[in-house]
């Protein structure tokens, strides 16, 4: 099992009047975290897009522990929890200092440019290996 980490230092910009960081940039974080661990597997997703390949969301989730803080320095872990020849699902740790502040989940599907269901382990065999790769442990 392979997991990427991914650091975001909170921006004022992202946080509320007392200093915490607004739910929603947890999915932008998430989509931040997803792209680089598909980069750091050598694919890129305008390279995806390219060969006919997207991966619209289906399902977020996010479980809040401990608020993040403005200027708070974040690791995002990330795998893949979950990959069929029509679907992956992406799970995430938010870790601040060690400490696990929130955990989450994305679904997404495999669909051709007109948005139809792709079975990826047929049209694209290698990136179907490669991304087989991040799977975590438990869901093999």
């Amino acid at each position: 099992m392979k997991t990427t980490q991914t650091h975001i230092q909170v921006r004022y910009a992202e946080t509320d009047q007392m200093g915490i960081a607004h739910h929603s940039c947890y999915a932008i974080w998430f989509e931040q975290a997803r792209t680089e661990m598909i980069r750091e597997a050598g694919i890129h997703y305008r390279d995806l897009e390219k060969m006919g390949l997207l991966l619209p969301l289906t399902g977020l989730d996010c479980r809040y522990k401990i608020p993040a803080l403005y200027e708070d320095d974040l690791v995002i872990e990330t795998a893949v929890c979950k990959l069929t020849a029509a679907r992956i699902s992406f799970c995430y740790r938010v870790l601040r200092d060690g400490t696990e502040i929130a955990t989450g989940q994305t679904d997404h599907a495999f669909v051709g440019a007109d948005f139809k269901p792709l079975n990826i382990k047929k049209h694209f065999p290698q990136v179907y290996q490669t991304l087989s790769e991040f799977l975590t442990e438990d869901s093999q």
